[in-house]
Formats: structure tokens, C-alpha cells, sequence
């Protein structure tokens, strides 16, 4: 499989936005897992846009400027919930860029059916940029503007890394966990309606205009690997800036294990566990603490945790170092610490930053981001 870390265009923000001098929406949106992006949908280069797709969720915003370039501000207001919460009843909302995504041109000189297939199995994205590999060494940098306006009631994620699933591992009926070939796979997703992690049934049916679609049966006692939370967030929550690490170590990830650290509860560095999973709090500020009307910027170095694949095993531990820098001044808000930070997966993990707004809230959220940059560490 081919990987691209780095992206070859440099396509700038809208020429319009550049002259008119006023925040410009970018409303071009790719589904990563399941589609390649297209020339006119990359951001600046580096980025596509994923989430609802108002005009003012997200903006090239020259007027707010990072080192002497425009930024990309991120709103939502209180409607602007999409996605359903983990929770019955519970929303999320979503306006973020992904720094991970695919082209026509990563899949050139494959096999014509290795897109289609991709697509299915929702891995497009594995033959794109941006991915940091498992068990791998990574330093990470970007910037938020917080404005004092911003509620302290936000429940808001604002930057965050991701694992990537491969829907080709599987639960079968009988309990039994196996990697399925892109063939059985495909076969499986022809022939059944998969939702989330759950298999179905598929019952032909037709829309209100009549096309043909299939509908969700009975389950069938099939799941497919969908993932879990990010091994690594940045966000406000209960009235605090905290960051939180994630580890599941377990091959097939267990949905309904919820082992999830709070933000305000939970102690620094003491992680919360469960059979297979770990969730530790990093760092914690209050809310009034955290530096507004100015540019914060982190540089933040990981080494993601080694695991064991088929066997479970924890192979090596993860470490985390954060720094926080604004003003003129800089903090070390995470030292060197020890932590199981990441998934089981095969691929590794990817960034997205903006607004991913959770817990049901819909408080508004408003804030810029700018300055990303990643690079690996021997």
C-alpha cells in the first residue's frame, strides 16, 4: 500500500478570499473513509473538510492571521448538531478538517477494482497522506484561538487524532474474531446491510421515488470493526481544558465497553481501566484559565503505543510531552509522562482539528485554528 505523508499540491485558499479580506466559506466536504478527494476540495494543500456543511462552519478567515497567514475559523451554532451521541436521545456536531485523505492519483497503477473495493470496505483513506503508523514516533504542532466570548459550557473537542479501523476484521456468530480477504469481505457487504458495527439482513426495497434499495433486516450475528474513541484529545469540557490519551489493546474493539476517563473526576495520570481498555487524563485547566483573545500554540510529541495485534499484548508503552506556548510565555504541561496512548489497529492514526462538539451540548462554539504541522521523530 502506497503512503504519501506529505502533500505534493500547494493549492491556496480561494483567490476571492484572498481579496475580498473577509472570512470565505469553504463548503466542500469529503467522506475520507469512503471517497477520494477531488483537486477543488483540498484546503490549502493539506486539508479536506468533513461535517455539516453550512456556510459558516468553516471559513478561510484572513482576518484573523497566525504568523502572517489567514487561519480557518470553525463555528456552530445551536442547531447544528448532525450526528447521534453515543447515547440514546444524545447528539454531536461536527466541523473539522482532516489532515488524512486520498486522491485519484494514490490509487494510479492499481488495480481497477482496488477503489471500488476500498470504498466498500471504507479504507480509502489508508492509500492517502497523513498517516502516522502505529508503534511509530511523532511531533505534532498547531494553534487555537479561543475568543472570550466562548461559553465556558462548551463541550467541544478541537483537536484530535484518530485510529483507522479495517472494516475486514470481524466478529463472526459464533464469537469468533477473523480477518476477512477484500473478497469475502465484499461479498458480506453486497449481500447484507451494514450499519455501524452491526450486520443485518438486507430486505429489497424502494424509495419514495421509487430506486431500488436495500433495507436493514434482522441482525445477523455478524460485526465489522468501526474503532472507538480518539487515542488523543484536546478539548473543553465541564468547565475545563483537558487532554485526554486512549488505549484499547484489544484486536476486535468492544463497543459497549465505555472505559472513558472524566475530564473534572478523574485524577491527573491515573488512568481508568478495563479489561483491554485505558483512559487517562493528561492535563486539566480551568476554563477562566485558559488563555483567550490570543494564539495558543502546542507542540505536542507522541510515541504511540506498540500492541501486539492478534495476541492483545501491550508490547511497548506509549509517552506524551506537551508544551503550550502564548504571548511570549511557554508552559510544560505534559512532562515526559508515560501513558498508554492508541489503538490495535493495523494503519496507525491521523489528525483532524476544528469543532466536535459532544455530550448532547449545543452551546455554540466559535473559535480559529492555524499552524499545523506533523513530523516524525527516530
Amino acid at each position: 500500500m502506497k503512503r504519501v505523508l506529505y502533500p505534493a499540491l500547494l493549492l491556496p485558499l480561494t483567490a476571492a478570499a484572498q481579496l475580498s479580506g473577509e472570512p470565505q466559506p469553504l463548503t466542500e466536504r469529503v467522506n475520507v473513509q469512503a471517497d477520494s478527494a477531488r483537486m477543488e476540495q483540498i484546503i490549502n494543500g493539506e486539508w479536506v473538510a468533513v461535517g455539516i456543511r453550512k456556510a459558516e462552519a468553516i471559513q478561510h478567515d484572513p482576518t484573523r492571521l497566525y504568523k502572517g497567514a489567514p487561519s480557518v475559523r470553525f463555528t456552530l451554532g445551536h442547531d447544528d448538531n448532525t450526528l447521534a451521541g453515543y447515547s440514546p436521545g444524545e447528539t454531536k456536531g461536527r466541523a473539522e478538517l482532516s489532515y488524512c485523505y486520498a486522491t485519484a492519483t494514490d490509487f494510479a497503477g492499481l488495480p481497477a477494482e482496488t477503489y471500488v473495493e476500498a470504498q466498500k470496505m471504507k479504507t480509502v483513506y489508508h492509500y492517502g497522506k497523513g498517516i502516522c503508523p502505529q508503534g511509530t514516533k511523532w511531533s505534532y504542532r498547531f494553534a487555537v484561538y479561543v475568543p472570550s466570548t466562548l461559553s465556558p459550557e462548551v463541550y467541544t473537542i478541537f483537536a484530535q487524532w484518530h485510529g483507522m479501523p479495517d472494516r475486514t476484521l470481524v466478529t463472526a456468530p459464533n464469537g469468533q474474531v477473523e480477518r476477512l480477504s477484500p473478497e469475502r469481505f465484499i461479498a458480506l457487504h453486497d449481500t447484507t446491510v451494514i450499519k455501524k458495527d452491526v450486520v443485518y439482513t438486507a430486505i429489497e426495497g424502494t424509495d419514495k421515488r421509487g430506486r431500488p434499495i436495500r433495507k436493514a433486516g434482522e441482525p445477523t450475528g455478524w460485526k465489522v470493526e468501526q474503532g472507538g474513541y480518539p487515542p488523543l484529545a484536546f478539548g473543553f469540557s465541564e468547565g475545563v481544558f483537558y487532554i485526554k490519551a486512549n488505549s484499547d489493546r484489544r484486536w476486535f474493539t468492544d463497543k459497549s465497553d465505555r472505559c472513558n476517563a472524566n475530564a473534572v473526576r478523574t485524577p491527573l495520570l491515573k488512568p481508568v481501566c478495563s479489561e483491554y481498555k485505558a483512559s487517562t487524563i493528561a492535563y486539566r485547566l480551568p476554563f477562566a484559565e485558559f488563555p483567550k483573545d490570543c494564539w495558543v500554540t502546542f507542540t505536542v510529541e507522541v510515541d504511540w503505543t506498540r500492541y501486539g495485534r492478534e495476541t492483545e499484548r501491550i508490547e511497548a508503552p506509549g509517552r506524551l510531552d506537551v508544551r503550550m506556548a502564548w504571548e511570549g510565555r511557554e508552559e510544560h504541561i505534559v512532562d515526559d509522562a508515560q501513558v498508554l496512548i492508541g489503538r490495535n489497529d493495523d494503519e496507525g492514526y491521523y489528525f483532524k482539528y476544528g469543532i466536535y462538539r459532544v455530550a448532547g451540548s449545543t452551546v455554540p462554539v466559535s473559535y480559529n485554528l492555524a499552524g499545523y504541522r506533523q513530523w516524525e521523530r527516530n
